[in-house]
This record gives C-alpha cells, structure tokens and sequence, in this order.
C-alpha cells in the first residue's frame, strides 16, 4: 500500500485507487469528504442504501463496502473468479473464513442487482 498526500478528487497516480472514508455506523456520513461526494455522489448513495438496509445486511462498526471495487476486480479477472480470487486481488485475508464471508454476500448481491453475473459453478463474472 502506498498513501499519497494531495487533494483526493484529483488522483495523482495511474491505476486503481482507494479513497478511504471512515463512517460510523449510524448514517451519517460524515463532513469530511464533501468533495468526494460532490464529484462522485455513487460512494455516498451507496452507504446511505447500506445503511437503509442494515436490517438485510451486514453493517457494523469494522464492516467494508468495495463495490465499485468489486466490479474493477472482476472486470479485470482474464475470466470467471471465485470469492476468493477477488479477496486476494483486494488484499483481504482469503485465509480467515469471516473476512471472505462479507465479500461473498457483496458479490451475491451485486448479482441479484444484475451488475455480475453467478456462474452454476460458484464463479462470478461481469458478462451477462
């Protein structure tokens, strides 16, 4: 992991990038990065659709929301993945069943919302 100082609406670098963003468990989503959620309103929307439907899912204190993460990751597979594959291209402990778990249930839902697709063998692909 490499952390770059600077101005987080403005990437400096080539590749995928995470922008961290601490939330509570609440629904507030926070003054912090009211920039990011000016220039891509999809990060905010999709906490506050996580956190409306917390009863459903798994929101806690701790818990990671990767979804357009996710989708870059499988996109990126040369083809089908398992959970476990887009863990390790995600840096996720693949090793510790409770950190895979939550990935497997985005990736679940990611295809009840249409935007992967379930292979009958367990893998997961973008090609509907």
């Amino acid at each position: 992991m490499t952390y770059v100082r600077g101005d987080a609406t403005v990437p400096s670098v080539k590749g995928v990038k995470v922008i961290a963003h601490v939330c509570n468990d609440i629904g507030g989503w926070g003054k912090g990065f009211l920039a990011i959620s000016r220039r891509w309103p999809e990060p905010e929307a999709a906490y506050r659709a996580w956190h409306r439907d917390r009863a459903a899912n798994d929101l806690a204190l701790g818990a990671v929301q990767f979804i357009q993460h996710i989708l870059a990751a499988v996109r990126q597979a040369a083809g089908p993945v398992m959970a476990r594959q887009v863990g390790e291209m995600l840096g996720v402990d693949v090793t510790v069943r409770s950190k895979l778990e939550p990935l497997w249930g985005r990736l679940v839902r990611l295809t009840d919302r249409g935007r992967l697709r379930k292979l009958p063998d367990g893998r997961f692909t973008t090609r509907l």
